[in-house]
């Protein structure tokens, strides 16, 4: 009777899976702001398809692009979703939007979630749990749905680094969490600093064939970085942002794009950024300057619940913390978002502390409560800043 059981179980754990992964697409989909005007990469998977790498047009509200001549206008974003992009623009041309595929990858993230959830503890209601977080629980609600080109470039880094930590955890396979690690550098560059969690994984008995593996499965997506700046700008680095037009005169990039005296600017609006207050309905809305993360997601209280004795879990901090340095020096804080989008790029390790930190015990009344809080907290941004715009600095 056991293994009839446990066959049950597999299938209804699935039939979950399926069932948010379906439900997240819909919700992305009906709470999207409409076909996004700032569609840098749909317009360069074209380019791509044409044999070039750069766009002939240059409209006036794609304010980031970096001419090389005439007609000639290069994105400055890492190309991963532009990639992506391309097979769909292939076969479904100009009525395949480029927030199509951004609600695409934010859905699959929640189905990949909840396999990570599975494998830390095969708990039906915890996967419902994590289903509802993953999917509607977090700010990736809100950037799936929306697809401008700042937000996909984040979902398809987050998509990627969920994959990649799925299969990292099952340390049989370096290859394939190379490619996943690889395209998740490809989508932002910064990324790459959850390595350490990745070489933890794979420090086995078998650690050199495994890190090696691991470093050729990542290898093809940094040279074709190498090349495709190389083509670009005659320089394997990625410039690309410090070529766009009046940036460094940006009054926020004072001391350049990155210096470490930005961090308190953005710890800030992480931690401390509140909802705009008005003695007019509909009195509290959202700020395009940001909003604290544990109002967004109180449920990230729980990955401090994580066994920080856990190698796991310490190396996944780490990763957190290099990621962080990252994006902390960063001149902007992330504007115009709905709360703290930068933090997305860590969310997928941050997700797997919270299942960790829920799982050593059984869902309690609290746990529900803020899901809840954080549910209703990105509903209301999603619905107020796309259906009705009402949002402000």
């Amino acid at each position: 009777m056991r293994p009839i059981a446990k066959t049950y179980t597999i299938l209804g754990m699935k039939k979950l899976v399926i069932l948010f992964f379906a439900f997240s697409l819909i919700i992305y989909f009906l709470t999207s702001a409409g076909h996004t005007p700032y569609d840098y990469f749909t317009r360069l998977s074209d380019a791509f398809l044409s044999g070039k790498n750069y766009l002939t047009e240059n409209p006036s509200w794609l304010s980031e692009l970096i001419p090389a001549g005439p007609e000639k206008f290069y994105v400055a974003y890492p190309p991963m979703a532009a990639i992506l992009s391309v097979p769909f623009r292939f076969l479904f041309k100009n009525i395949f939007f480029q927030e199509y595929l951004s609600q695409l990858l934010g859905a699959g993230m929640v189905a990949i979630t909840m396999l990570i959830s599975w494998k830390i503890k095969k708990d039906i209601k915890l996967l419902v749990w994590v289903g509802i977080l993953s999917s509607v629980g977090t700010i990736t609600w809100f950037l799936s749905a929306t697809g401008s080109s700042w937000y996909l470039g984040q979902i398809t880094a987050a998509f990627f680094l969920t994959l990649a930590l799925w299969k990292g955890l099952d340390r049989k396979e370096p290859f394939l969490v190379g490619l996943f690690l690889g395209a998740a550098y490809l989508s932002r560059l910064h990324i790459i600093f959850s390595l350490p969690l990745f070489l933890y994984l794979f420090s086995d008995k078998d650690w050199f064939k495994n890190i090696f593996l691991l470093g050729l499965g990542i290898a093809p997506f940094v040279f074709f970085d190498f090349y495709y700046n190389f083509s670009r700008f005659g320089t394997i680095f990625d410039k690309g942002y410090y070529l766009i037009p009046g940036v460094l005169e940006e009054p926020w990039f004072s001391k350049g794009l990155f210096d470490l005296s930005y961090i308190p600017d953005n710890v800030k609006i992480m931690l401390g950024a509140l909802p705009r207050l008005s003695k007019e309905s509909p009195y509290i809305t959202p700020s395009w300057t940001g909003l604290a993360i544990w109002i967004t997601t109180p449920s990230f209280v729980y990955a401090f619940w994580a066994n920080i004795k856990e190698k796991l879990v310490r190396y996944s901090w780490v990763s957190i913390l290099l990621i962080s340095l990252v994006i902390f020096a960063h001149g902007s804080t992330g504007f115009a978002q709905f709360g703290y989008r930068f933090a997305v790029d860590f969310y997928p390790v941050l997700i797997f502390l919270t299942i960790k930190g829920v799982a050593k015990k059984k869902l309690r009344w609290h746990h529900w409560l803020l899901l809840l809080i954080g549910v209703l907290v990105n509903a209301w941004g999603v619905i107020f800043i796309n259906k009705f715009g009402w949002v402000g600095f």
